[in-house]
């Protein structure tokens, strides 16, 4: 698709130099500060997902399978999402705390890096960066699965089923979506074994959207969080986990 010149949406803030406070990081999720002080980084991409397939209508299967394709990595015999994962340019990387995450695209970007992917579901910053407001906000737990989640409505009415909608939200290219696509049943299929559905399955695909999804509406308490508006494009980088690299992950830069 024809790539077009965004505009820059990068604040960078006094927030990279020192550590994330627990206060800003509930409110990076939109969760109670009690609820997130018990919740384990490996959980807050399942708890973001829940909430946006409640909200959208997408199948948490679809959701949280996709988070786990996208930035999966494997612990205790485990796979699980993690939401402070970043893919610079093909190179993938998780880190600890969102403020490691936040500095290290800080510092890429301040080189010129533009093709990256963050978060939960690893939302593209050159094909999708003008859907947010800041780099900071993309990182937002939160924002990044109600992102996913309607990217992925879309996609699902062009495409008619969320096989289909999974590789594309990857990549148009057949092989690069259909090797995205295996990955993708595995993990579901794991996701639905272990627990039930909670979200009702979007009604059948008619039309094809042709304009991006309006975005649910939330409070939003910094002012650097504030939607924006924009086309969108491309699909995610995927984030494919191989054992024994550690903190590192093995993108493709289709």
């Amino acid at each position: 698709m024809h790539l077009k010149t965004l505009r820059p949406i990068f604040h960078p803030i006094s927030f990279f130099a020192k550590p994330v406070s627990l206060v800003l990081l509930s409110l990076f999720l939109g969760l109670p500060l009690q609820g997130l002080a018990s919740a384990p980084g490996d959980q807050i991409c399942d708890q973001v997902a829940h909430q946006a397939a409640v909200e959208s209508g997408v199948p948490v299967s679809v959701l949280q399978a996709i988070t786990r394709t996208e930035t999966g990595r494997r612990r205790d015999g485990e796979t699980r999402p993690w939401p402070w994962t970043v893919n610079m340019e093909g190179a993938g990387r998780w880190f600890d705390a969102p403020s490691e995450a936040l500095q290290y695209v800080n510092e890429n970007f301040q080189r010129g890096a533009r093709s990256f992917d963050v978060g939960c579901f690893q939302i593209n910053y050159r094909w999708h960066g003008q859907h947010f407001s800041s780099i900071e906000e993309m990182f937002d737990p939160l924002a990044n699965a109600r992102y996913a989640a309607r990217y992925l409505s879309e996609l699902y009415s062009e495409k008619g089923n969320w096989d289909e909608a999974a590789g594309a939200y990857h990549s148009r290219t057949p092989r690069y979506a259909n090797r995205y696509k295996a990955r993708f049943r595995q993990f579901r299929a794991a996701v639905i074994r272990n627990a039930p559905e909670i979200s009702p399955q979007l009604p059948s695909p008619t039309v094809v959207a042709s304009q991006p999804p309006q975005q649910v509406p939330r409070q939003n308490l910094y002012p650097l969080l504030q939607p924006a508006s924009g086309a969108r494009t491309h699909g995610s980088l995927v984030a494919l986990h191989t054992p024994g690299n550690g903190n590192r992950l093995i993108g493709s830069s289709e």
